[in-house]
């Protein structure tokens, strides 16, 4: 039997991380980011990172067809989350443990250029970067 922490080691090591200043770097150059918030809405909803789209943890895999991107694309989903997963993507948590294990599971539906970002939301609200709620 394997614990919760067991499991997000593993997701790290198979997967990749960005720190804050990589995150933010991207964000200055990408005026629509790639970005998904796994929290729960009501995390969400107390702040997130301004053009983050918010789609839970639980929920992800199923919700990835309605992503801006993909509905912006006019292309059969299929079609379109190939497109999405084309290009960098970048996952969020609180922490980073789900947005690590969110990652891992992307990469086995085919998306090549998936990033979690540690430490998370909470690196994000204790560097004091700006936020919307």
């Amino acid at each position: 039997m394997k614990t919760s922490q067991q499991l997000v080691a593993e997701a790290k090591a198979a997967i990749k991380e960005v720190d804050l200043e990589q995150l933010s770097s991207y964000l200055k150059t990408h005026p629509e980011p790639r970005l998904i918030d796994v929290r729960e809405p009501a995390e969400f909803a107390q702040g997130h990172i301004a053009g983050a789209v918010n789609y839970p943890r639980g929920v992800l895999e199923m919700q990835l067809a309605n992503h801006p991107a993909v509905a912006a694309s006019g292309c059969a989903a299929d079609v379109a989350l190939e497109q999405l997963a084309a290009e960098p993507l970048y996952l969020i948590c609180r922490s980073g443990a789900r947005s690590a294990l969110a990652a891992e599971s992307l990469q086995r539906m085919g998306f090549s250029d998936v990033y979690s970002v540690a430490p998370g939301m909470q690196g994000w609200f204790d560097a004091q970067l700006p936020v919307v709620k």
